[in-house]
């Protein structure tokens, strides 16, 4: 199930080379701005959440752009069958994007 949401990035982290043993890895992470749960009464505030986008070419999308900064992002919902999480697919600076719309 995919949807969009408006986010808060953080900030992001690329992530590439080789393992000790070989393997070869490339990532991004991406650091949201995530509301803490307070219906217990005991948390209060704000944390981040660590997503994975893609290879580290993805974060060369957007490390000219001031952080923090507002994006829409779609996220989808996937399972398992026994576990489910939530991906970050895509994101789209709002500031950038309203900047194209005016020019």
């Amino acid at each position: 199930m995919k949807f969009t949401s408006q986010i808060k990035v953080l900030g992001m982290k690329a992530s590439k080379g080789t393992l000790e043993n070989g393997t070869a890895y490339d990532s991004t992470k991406v650091y949201v701005e995530t509301g803490l749960d307070d219906s217990k009464g005991n948390a209060k505030g704000f944390s981040a959440v660590e997503y994975s986008m893609g290879t580290s070419d993805e974060y060369n999308k957007y490390k000219h752009l001031p952080f923090p900064f507002v994006a829409e992002a779609t996220l989808e919902i996937v399972t398992t069958g026994k576990a489910q999480k939530t991906q970050l697919a895509d994101l789209k600076p709002i500031e950038i994007a309203k900047q194209k719309a005016a020019a």
